[in-house]
């Protein structure tokens, strides 16, 4: 165990890991609204995820960009960020709907098992991942170099690049704007309704199929968000990469509280940062095992994770 070297990098360390940790977190807030309104877990998210990364490449190749092209001028990047984050949010957002339609409304009408709704969303992730995974013939997809990365902040050995304050700030501006929308708009007081009783909210007037369809569509807009920052940050895609990092986006759900949206930033941004700490001192081979490992002693400690309430009684 390097204890000198985490101890020397964890500048380095907690802003990196903060910057994944806010990727992730706006990933979890899809599976967080989903169970909170279904107890569901939508395993499919993952590839909402996934072809929101697609849909930004191809924004952006539709302006001639590919990853060998120059940094365009930044009113250029602004502009194309912007429309790269809207074929993501279209891509991911129309991606979400119609695997409710499709997968889930169908065993909502029938009356089917949870078991069923869990097997189709584990057969609905593998088939858009290896539709996918056909169609790129399972190659890896580069990123245009749109944001030239530059030291904005430095603190001793810590560097702040322009990218990570952009993801870390995105993550944290659309998690504010989602609680103010599930508690405070009309259409949330419907959803959180739903959560918690959806008999007694039809008898009040709720639309119970348009409020999951609403959660499923907000879900994929924070997935598409999502998808663009990963492909800022990591500069590559492909047919698989909503896999691991959709097991990570459960993970900070679970240990955040899955049901509770701010467990769900405060679950991404601790599990992305305590990675880091686990590569620096472990290695960067146990990135990802040192993060499941916490989750079981955690939840050991507090099943019902850091803000939730047990599962069963979880609002969105």
């Amino acid at each position: 165990m390097n204890f000198s070297g985490l101890i020397q990098d964890f500048g380095p360390l907690t802003v990196t890991g903060l910057a994944q940790g806010a990727i992730i977190a706006l990933f979890a807030l899809g599976y967080t609204l989903v169970y909170g309104v279904l107890r569901l877990i939508n395993f499919a998210h993952s590839e909402v995820f996934l072809l929101g990364t697609y849909a930004t490449l191809l924004v952006w190749g539709l302006f001639g960009l590919d990853q060998n092209s120059a940094t365009p001028s930044t009113l250029a990047v602004i502009g194309l960020i912007l429309l790269g984050m809207a074929g993501a949010i279209v891509a991911s957002g129309a991606t979400a709907l119609v695997v409710e339609l499709v997968a889930y409304r169908p065993l909502r009408r029938r009356n089917a098992p949870p078991l069923a709704f869990l097997i189709t969303a584990i057969g609905a992730s593998l088939a858009i991942s290896e539709t996918v995974g056909v169609i790129t013939h399972r190659n890896p997809t580069g990123v245009p170099n749109l944001v030239q990365q530059k030291v904005v902040i430095e603190i001793g050995n810590t560097q702040i690049t322009n990218l990570q304050i952009l993801i870390i700030v995105l993550a944290l501006v659309m998690m504010f704007v989602l609680d103010r929308f599930i508690n405070r708009s009309r259409m949330g007081r419907g959803i959180r309704a739903v959560a918690q009783n959806p008999d007694s909210a039809a008898l009040m007037g709720v639309n119970k199929s348009r409020v999951i369809a609403l959660v499923f569509l907000i879900g994929g807009l924070m997935a598409g968000i999502a998808a663009v920052m990963y492909d800022l940050k990591i500069g590559v895609t492909r047919f698989d990469a909503g896999f691991l990092l959709g097991i990570e986006a459960f993970t900070a759900a679970v240990l955040g509280g899955i049901g509770n949206l701010r467990g769900a930033l405060l679950g991404g941004l601790l599990l992305g940062v305590l990675q880091n700490y686990a590569a620096g001192l472990f290695g960067t081979e146990w990135l990802h095992a040192a993060s499941f490992v916490l989750l079981v002693l955690i939840l050991l400690a507090r099943p019902t994770g850091l803000l939730g309430e047990s599962l069963g009684k979880a609002r969105a």
